[in-house]
């Protein structure tokens, strides 16, 4: 297979396995792509498997540097570095390529904003760089589980840790015991599904309905800590806010949905908030776009 081959079935991957938003899928094709352009035109020949293992960091920088110079800005390679390292991890997963110097490149250090909730584009490339971390395929496969619960389901992340095998295969909707016992059912996505059944067939623990779902590396049931400290080391490599917490990712799982015209009182039953007031707070709503709801929804303001 050559390099245009597999840059495709890559890109087949995020849109068809992965199932990623369209826009997410544009961006980094458009990157890896300028990427893979660049190094055929400094090399003066077609990029195959050969080449791409032989991708230098220096290289890498050299093609991050002309976008710079065509006026990308941070955050924009920050995306560009989390796409390229994506693809080259997919090599790596597909047996076609390994290159370490590829997955060290960092992304430019993001000037500090003020806090808000994690973006669509930020959730993504938690999700794409929590993939790449991890000592061991286990551990890789559950970073990417627990954050995509959090950020697909909008669980609290004691709900997360809490859950046992007994849950498993997780159902479409499923059940979830909140804060004063209080009971909410949950939909969970496909992608969330996918990503716990990928981790749980290669976990070296639990066997049995009482074991929890996520495990520590020592076997023990996972700590908050440990996806907290997984949040910090993500955060700080992606330039993201301190404000980029586990809990964060719920935060985000809401706006989203509000983002997208989700109504008001659905979200707060997803989130198991006892008032409404809660739900508007903590998702940040702006009075502008309470305004339109208000607007599309109230019968008098429509006269």
């Amino acid at each position: 297979m050559n390099g245009a081959g597999a840059f495709q079935d890559w890109r087949e991957q995020m849109m068809h396995v992965r199932r990623l938003s369209p826009k997410t899928v544009e961006a980094y094709t458009h990157d890896v792509g300028g990427f893979l352009g660049f190094l055929a035109q400094h090399r003066g020949e077609a990029v195959d498997l050969s080449a791409l293992k032989d991708v230098s960091a220096g290289d890498v920088r050299g093609w991050l540097a002309t976008r710079r110079a065509d006026g990308l800005g941070p955050r924009g390679v920050a995306r560009a570095v989390s796409a390229l390292r994506t693809f080259f991890m997919f090599l790596q997963k597909q047996g076609l390529a390994e290159n370490i110097a590829v997955r060290r490149v960092r992304p430019p250090k993001l000037p500090m904003s003020v806090p808000k909730p994690v973006s669509i584009d930020g959730a993504q490339m938690l999700l794409d760089e929590a993939e790449i971390l991890g000592n061991e395929p286990w551990i890789a496969a559950r970073n990417v589980a627990v954050l995509t619960l959090l950020y697909g389901a909008g669980l609290r992340i004691s709900e997360a840790l809490g859950l046992n095998r007994s849950a498993l295969p997780l159902p479409e909707a499923m059940v979830i015991t909140g804060k004063g016992n209080k009971q909410r059912v949950v939909p969970v996505l496909p992608e969330a599904r996918e990503a716990i059944e990928a981790y749980v067939k290669v976990c070296p623990f639990g066997a049995s309905r009482d074991d929890p779902v996520f495990y520590g590396a020592r076997g023990k049931r996972l700590h908050p800590r440990i996806v907290q400290g997984l949040m910090q080391h993500l955060r700080r490599l992606l330039g993201l806010p301190e404000s980029a917490t586990p809990h964060a990712l719920r935060h985000a799982f809401a706006t989203h949905l509000l983002a997208a015209g989700g109504d008001l009182r659905a979200i707060q039953e997803l989130l198991g908030h006892a008032s409404l007031s809660t739900t508007q707070r903590y998702t940040a709503v702006d009075e502008t776009h309470l305004l339109k709801v208000y607007e599309s929804a109230h019968p008098r303001a429509r006269r």
